[in-house]
């Protein structure tokens, strides 16, 4: 098995890619982390934290996998691989559930989008990022050339993109590829407990703030406006925005575990 999920008490959704090898992204891993988004939608999770097993995180796309197939069965092979890939990243992003990720070691190819796609991203120390696709003759895919160049600007995108210099965590923060950077025996642990955090939040208005995020920079100003007053005014008369108001009155801490997200 490549990848494992794994739902707890807190409603949290523990996705680790787990194959070896640096976790590189073979079609089973692909059509692993869609199978895991799946599961991830129709639980309804209220977190989901994405991890990989060993010393790497991800480092991209397996070579080894797709050298060895005959230039004929190529172009192909990698359609089915980003299709499911993408299809993941597509479903993750649909959530209302906020996505944290914990990485480690090397973060390149596919496994740059897959961090970068995280609403909170935690790296430890000793993590470094590459782009790495360019330096074998490859263009991105995994979501890198939309996240990349909106995170740190397109300038400093083309440079990491066609350079394919390594960026320790702690360039990566500084950049904002990641939300913060941790001692690496202590990443798992924060992850998670950031994940738990969340996981007790109002779910419901997660979803709203990351489409409004995720939309904002296709959108003009007054557009965008238009948008926050809409769905603000429908968060407030939400279970969860009716919760929220009522905790705040009371002077208690919210339960949105218990008030619907609509």
């Amino acid at each position: 098995m490549r990848v494992t999920v794994g739902i707890d008490d807190d409603g949290v959704a523990h996705v680790e890619m787990c194959r070896g090898a640096g976790n590189a992204i073979d079609l089973a891993t692909a059509t692993g982390l869609l199978a895991a988004a799946r599961e991830c939608a129709a639980a309804r999770v209220r977190a989901v934290l994405l991890t990989g097993r060993g010393p790497a995180f991800c480092v991209g796309g397996d070579l080894k996998e797709f050298g060895a197939l005959p230039a004929e069965r190529l172009a192909g092979h990698l359609t089915d691989v980003t299709d499911a890939l993408h299809a993941a990243l597509r479903i993750l992003a649909g959530l209302d559930a906020p996505l944290v990720a914990a990485v480690q070691g090397a973060v390149a190819g596919a496994g740059l989008g897959l961090a970068m796609a995280a609403d909170l991203g935690f790296a430890a120390a000793d993590a470094h990022f590459t782009a790495a696709y360019t330096a074998i003759g490859y263009s991105p895919d995994a979501g890198v050339t939309w996240l990349l160049p909106r995170l740190v600007g397109p300038k400093r995108a083309l440079d990491l993109l066609l350079t394919n210099r390594r960026v320790s965590a702690a360039e990566a923060l500084e950049m904002g590829l990641v939300s913060r950077v941790v001692e690496p025996e202590r990443l798992r642990e924060e992850a998670v407990q950031a994940a738990r955090g969340l996981a007790h939040g109002a779910t419901g208005a997660y979803g709203v703030t990351r489409r409004l995020v995720a939309d904002a920079g296709a959108a003009g100003l007054d557009e965008q406006l238009d948008a926050e007053a809409r769905r603000l005014a429908a968060t407030a008369v939400s279970g969860e925005g009716r919760e929220g108001m009522a905790a705040f009155l009371g002077r208690r801490p919210p339960d949105f575990t218990r008030a619907p997200a609509r």
